[in-house]
């Protein structure tokens, strides 16, 4: 494939500007609720992809990824609708296939490619001491069976294990139970892919604060660096948190404005360019000068359209995207933004390529940003 040395979890991350694949392969089965705890091979499972309104991922879907600029993929997966066995957590073989054919597409396309566990709600949805021991076991179990499936890919196919883990609807601070069951898990990924050997024992896996908030994690001893084996030290460990902050204007637009630049142009959020850079700095102090990696899995703003604001709007959320993506690369953090494919004005509103339309883009004013950001 190219690439024979295995790198630092570090090396992996430097310069890496990627983009997730949202709100396809980590949906429920077609009709399953997304909130189920359900461990099953549900019915018509193969095509949950498309199960929240996306059209199949294609060739053409990567290699537009690729033209615009990014040099890596985030491929959020959800398994727990697409197992065979519970008792062995076996994976449909299609499924795996099918996943496979993505990861295929993406290095054939030079994409660094990340995998992870991804709304498995048995797993993120419970973070109590009464499931701790059980869901470990069917975890360990999981990426186990994943492990040994994508064993053989070359090193640029990072593993990540868990995703969002928090108690349903409750985002908020997390008590020391749930803090525990996340470490835990941690844990378990790290140790399970590791016992698989070959070039799963150097492979850049992911770790996660809790629910990827890293205010979550940073404080307090929050999050526990997992032992991974003697010889790799921490080397080949990231932690991953997810970054949509300030949370009142990158994902709720309560605010239309965020920066220094634009504080003359109506109402601005208190967070600022000083808040990011130093928060970064507190990454940099509390876990990368400890030789892990810093993945920042996810990221975004929500579009917002208003009468004569628009385009300033618009103008301001590239100053935005370029002033994180610069941070990030300048501090060797990977940044990936997140794609909904969902369009219009409001929260939760990340589209940037139209997948239904031939990956048209239609928020040119991110990717800008996010290209200046990396061309600093």
């Amino acid at each position: 494939m190219g690439v024979k040395a295995q790198p630092t979890a570090q090396e992996w991350n430097k310069n890496v500007v990627g983009w997730n694949l949202g709100n396809q392969f980590e949906c429920s089965a077609p009709n399953q609720s997304s909130e189920t705890m359900e461990i099953s091979f549900a019915d018509n499972s193969i095509n949950a992809e498309t199960a929240w309104g996306n059209p199949i991922v294609t060739r053409k879907t990567i290699s537009a990824v690729r033209a615009a600029g990014f040099n890596a993929i985030r491929i959020p997966v959800r398994w727990q609708c697409h197992i065979t066995n519970p008792v062995a957590m076996t994976i449909d073989k299609y499924w795996v296939a099918r996943i496979k054919e993505v990861v295929d597409w993406s290095l054939a396309e030079g994409l660094k490619v990340i995998i992870n566990t991804h709304h498995d709600k048995w797993l993120e949805g419970r973070p109590d001491y009464q499931h701790k021991a059980e869901n470990n076991q069917k975890l360990a179990l999981l990426w186990l069976n994943i492990a040994n499936e994508f064993a053989s890919y070359d090193y640029r196919v990072a593993f990540a294990g868990t995703n969002e883990v928090h108690l349903r609807d409750n985002w908020g601070k997390p008590e020391a139970e749930n803090l525990e069951v996340q470490n835990s898990y941690n844990q378990t990924f790290i140790d399970i892919v590791r016992s698989t050997g070959g070039k799963n024992a150097k492979r850049h896996l992911i770790v996660q604060t809790y629910v990827c908030n890293p205010d979550f994690g940073i404080d307090n001893g929050d999050f526990i660096i997992p032992k991974d084996l003697e010889d790799n030290g921490n080397k080949y460990m990231s932690v991953e948190f997810h970054y949509y902050t300030p949370w009142d204007y990158a994902g709720e637009c309560k605010y239309d404005f965020w920066g220094s630049p634009y504080k003359d142009k109506g109402e601005v959020s208190s967070s600022d360019e000083k808040t990011m850079s130093d928060f970064f700095d507190k990454v940099v102090r509390t876990w990368k000068e400890k030789d892990l990696g810093i993945v920042i899995g996810e990221w975004g703003v929500t579009d917002r359209q208003k009468a004569g604001k628009t385009d300033l709007i618009h103008q301001n959320m590239t100053y935005y995207c370029s002033y994180l993506v610069k941070e990030a690369k300048k501090r060797g953090f990977s940044t990936f933004v997140w794609d909904n494919n969902v369009f219009g004005s409001g929260a939760e509103h990340f589209g940037i390529f139209d997948r239904h339309r031939g990956m048209k883009v239609k928020s040119q004013w991110i990717l800008d940003g996010i290209k200046e950001g990396m061309n600093f």
